[in-house]
């Protein structure tokens, strides 16, 4: 066997486990928050944001469940960056738009590491304005500031990479479901600014609409790289 066949071998396989490892992660990560959620002190789903689950009695849980999700992140980012590898390979032809590439995987990387940093400042529970996004603590604003942050970085990233994906024609069966995932993201960011304004009481029910399509992008385009040959 040659050299490039065992290299090739190599990058299939690794590429085909941080696949799986990123879909594992967005599993273990939603279930997680679906167990936090019905556990004390029971925060809303539709008017708290999902971070206020890291206080209380069981916050210690969803402050690993923010670190999974960057550990996730880089194997997501890594296996979309192995596929384009691979493609070059195949093709035998030069990396163009490497900077497209280059740029969403950046961002996106942002995003997980933006997820991590949540886990050591905890955003600020007021029990009168629970469904507002006000802050009153270093901590808190460090939070709120980490987590628009992230989520922005995400959404650009994913955007950038739904585009790469349609140039390069890659994943192209994938590419409807990251197209579908990609808007969810802005939608839910868009209304989570609304919310923030107008109508309060639905702000994580905004939250988490972007976060499912984070987290849907990130799964639906790790399982095609997973089907990959």
């Amino acid at each position: 066997m040659t050299t490039d066949a065992t290299s090739n071998r190599n990058s299939t396989r690794w590429r085909s486990r941080t696949a799986a490892v990123a879909m594992a992660g967005v599993l273990l990560y939603v279930l997680v928050d679906v167990v936090l959620q019905l556990l004390p002190p029971h925060y809303s789903p539709i008017s708290e944001a999902e971070s206020n689950l890291a206080v209380g009695p069981y916050g210690w849980v969803m402050n690993l469940n923010f670190l999974g999700r960057a550990v996730f992140c880089v194997a997501a980012a890594i296996a979309i960056a192995l596929t384009a590898q691979d493609l070059s390979a195949r093709t035998h032809s030069p990396r163009r738009r490497d900077r497209l590439l280059g740029t969403g995987l950046g961002l996106f990387l942002v995003g997980g590491a933006s997820s991590a940093t949540l886990a050591f400042f905890a955003t600020d529970v007021d029990a009168e304005h629970a469904s507002t996004l006000q802050t009153s603590s270093t901590a808190g604003v460090i939070h709120l500031a980490v987590a628009a942050t992230g989520f922005v970085a995400a959404l650009v990233a994913i955007i950038l990479l739904t585009v790469w994906l349609r140039v390069r024609r890659v994943l192209p069966r994938v590419l409807p479901w990251a197209v579908v995932f990609a808007v969810l993201t802005l939608a839910g960011l868009l209304v989570v600014v609304a919310a923030s304004e107008w109508m309060p009481g639905v702000v994580g029910l905004a939250e988490r609409m972007a976060l499912v399509g984070i987290l849907g992008w990130t799964f639906s385009v790790s399982a095609g790289i997973r089907r990959l040959e």
